[in-house]
C-alpha cells in the first residue's frame, strides 16, 4: 500500500487548507485511514481517524470542531479539512492506513503498517 500525502502549505491563522491522501489499494473501505501530525521537537500525534464502515470520523479533542476527515472510496482518496488554522496546528501531517487496527488503539501511530510521505502545513500568526 503506498499513501501518497498533499495540500500542505503557508497560510494566516485562521485561514483553511484541505489534504488529500491518495492510496494505491483495490479497496480503500476495507482500511481504517488516519491523520497523525509532528511538530518540530514534538511526538507524532493523533489527529483524526475514518473506520472501515465509513461511520462518523474520530477525532482529537484540539482539532474537533475545526477538523473534517472524509474518505471518496470511488476514488481511493481520503481528505482533511482544516478551517480556523492556529499557529500551533503547524506540523508536518501524514495520512496512515491499516486493514487491522481496533478503535481503541486509532490514537496510536504503532497500530498503523503503512504511512505516507507528510506533507508541512505552516499557519503563520
Amino acid at each position: 500500500v503506498q499513501l501518497q500525502a498533499s495540500g500542505g502549505g503557508l497560510v494566516q491563522a485562521g485561514g483553511s487548507l484541505r489534504l488529500s491522501c491518495a492510496a494505491s489499494v483495490v479497496s480503500l473501505s476495507r482500511y481504517v485511514m488516519s491523520w497523525f501530525r509532528q511538530a518540530p521537537g514534538k511526538e507524532r500525534e493523533f489527529v483524526a481517524a475514518i473506520a472501515r464502515s465509513n461511520s462518523n470520523p474520530f477525532y482529537a479533542d484540539a482539532v474537533k470542531g475545526r477538523f473534517t476527515m472524509s474518505r471518496d472510496s470511488a476514488k481511493n482518496t481520503v481528505f482533511l479539512q482544516m478551517n480556523s488554522l492556529k499557529p500551533e496546528d503547524t506540523a508536518v501531517y501524514y495520512c496512515a492506513a491499516d486493514r487491522q487496527v481496533i478503535t481503541s488503539n486509532y490514537f496510536r501511530p504503532d497500530s498503523y503498517d503503512y504511512w505516507g510521505q507528510g506533507t508541512l502545513v505552516t499557519v503563520s500568526s
